[in-house]
């Protein structure tokens, strides 16, 4: 790849990462509930995601699900409606979410968290669509599989990146959220995530 390409490739990836969606959500209001460390190490579900996402791209069959009908929207129902679970889940929380100072009881695992961001980041059937459409703009033909790859260890790097600064924007709100204020945090969050699921849900298959 030209250095030129990769010039151009970092700042627009660099968009996307910290573009506010589901996943981003998903790491602020961790931040806010657990802290920075577990907020980050949950996003380990999302990078597989992304990183399956990538592989399956790089083989030339994201274009093929992206051009299914059938497959595009089963997976963006099933997308949406977990979505719309986990909005209804965090707005119905109260204060504290989970345990923040020393209350018996117990906190979210890494593990659960991690599951969370697995299932939304797969459950998002346009996702794909980035490294379909987008990467091939900057891939180098005369080295497909090395420059696809190259291209696809930036985006996961760069997500980190976004992803730890949610995780501490999370956890900078955590400190002023306390009791009502917490309860309305926790209603703001899970009424977006309700409306990441609708609007996921009213979206339609890319044109082939």
């Amino acid at each position: 790849m030209s250095l030129h390409a990769i010039l151009l490739f970092l700042p627009a990836c660099f968009a996307l990462n910290m573009a506010f969606g589901p996943n981003n959500l998903l790491s602020l209001t961790n931040g806010a509930r657990v802290g920075v460390a577990p907020a980050v190490l949950a996003s380990s579900g999302r990078l597989a995601a992304f990183a399956i996402m990538i592989a399956i791209a790089g083989l030339g069959l994201g274009a093929i699900l992206m051009a299914s009908e059938a497959v595009f929207t089963a997976v963006k129902w099933a997308g949406a409606a977990y979505l719309v679970w986990i909005g209804v889940k965090l707005f119905r929380s109260k204060a504290p979410v989970v345990p923040m100072d020393g209350d018996g009881h117990p906190p979210r695992s890494v593990a659960s968290m991690a599951r969370e961001e697995f299932l939304v980041a797969a459950g998002n059937p346009k996702a794909i669509l980035i490294f379909t459409a987008f990467f091939p703009q900057f891939v180098d033909p005369a080295s497909y599989a090395s420059s696809f790859a190259v291209l696809g260890a930036a985006f996961l790097l760069l997500e980190v990146v976004a992803i730890a600064a949610y995780s501490v924007a999370g956890s900078r709100l955590r400190s002023l959220l306390r009791g009502t204020a917490f309860t309305w945090f926790n209603r703001v969050s899970g009424g977006t995530m309700i409306a990441f699921g609708v609007m996921l849900a009213t979206t339609r298959r890319p044109a082939a």
